[in-house]
């Protein structure tokens, strides 16, 4: 039984009948209907598809991004991420840092913060990652998706890394789904959307091979 959630795979074929990134999907008429009417409804994976300065991995990336932080809904008002380290003032897609202050972010200026980081993120990677060129968009997509959400720091240090440069792409895949905990109350737990993210993003990761 797959582990990515309806809700990613319909926007990810959005994000495919868009701009015609990542094909390679086979699927029926009724799922290529629903995600035809995502492609329509969804404006930010819209602005996605249509950014020619990003990669396909990127674009991917960033739809993976949008849902899980966030359902795909739009928050421009900063709230405080009780469960995220040091309790940091958070907007759009789950940015905090210094350029998070107390105003509201319309989509383009949540589009603007968020495609630095993926850029950013997708440069670390192209660094960190020997064999990055040989990798397919899916999978390049899942390692930007873990330096965006778990730092530079995490993935330079991980098992995950490890893995990937020695040539072993599926044990690096298989690793997504051991990075699901969070600190609560000073305590390491396993976070219901962690675990969604870490079980998902190991499925896409072997998609890509």
């Amino acid at each position: 039984m797959s582990k990515i959630p309806d809700a990613l795979r319909t926007g990810l074929l959005a994000l495919v009948l868009l701009g015609g990134v990542g094909g390679g999907y086979v699927v029926g008429e009724r799922e290529q209907a629903i995600a035809a009417a995502e492609a329509k409804r969804n404006e930010y994976i819209q602005a996605v598809a249509e950014d020619t300065s990003t990669s396909t991995a990127v674009k991917i990336a960033m739809v993976m991004g949008s849902y899980y932080e966030s359902s795909y809904r739009h928050i421009g008002d900063p709230y405080i991420d009780k469960l995220g380290k040091g309790q940091p003032l958070t907007v759009c897609n789950g940015i905090t840092g210094p350029d998070v202050v107390l105003r509201y972010y319309t989509p383009s200026d949540c589009y603007r913060l968020e495609k630095a980081r993926y850029i950013r993120s997708e440069a670390a990677a192209k660094r960190l990652l020997r064999l990055w060129d040989t990798y397919g968009a899916f999978t390049q997509a899942t390692f930007i998706d873990f330096l965006h959400n778990k730092g530079e720091g995490a993935f330079a240090s991980s098992t995950m890394l490890r893995k990937a440069n020695a040539g072993d792409l599926v044990g690096a895949c298989r690793e997504n789904p051991r990075w699901n905990r969070g600190t609560v109350n000073g305590v390491s737990v396993a976070l219901p959307g962690l675990m969604v993210r870490a079980d998902a993003n190991g499925e896409l990761c072997e998609e890509g091979l």
